[in-house]
């Protein structure tokens, strides 16, 4: 029998897998989520709404890619990333002896 993977695990390995996508996606969902906080503050212009919709994406999209650096730090610490990749190669490259 398999182990079952629990439902943090297997969104952990989503993410390690997917890291450009996961960050893509949190940058237009702090972008919606402000333009929509922002457009209930009243006496606020457009163009000031729109500024800080883009500040606050920005800053989320920085502590995302700083998120996925470490989580690249530690897979490369704890060999998984060797591991992961060791399934693509052959060894039709290795010398012949």
């Amino acid at each position: 029998m398999g182990e079952t993977k629990s439902t943090a695990a297997s969104v952990r390995e989503w993410i390690v897998e997917h890291k450009i996508r996961t960050v893509g996606c949190l940058w237009l969902s702090g972008i919606t989520g402000s333009i929509a906080y922002n457009w209930s503050q009243p006496n606020m212009k457009t163009s000031v709404r729109l500024i800080h919709a883009r500040l606050h994406a920005q800053a989320l999209t920085l502590a995302a890619l700083a998120g996925a650096a470490i989580v690249e730090y530690y897979d490369h610490k704890s060999g998984a990333k060797t591991e992961r990749y060791a399934k693509f190669l052959d060894n039709s490259y290795a010398p012949k002896e």
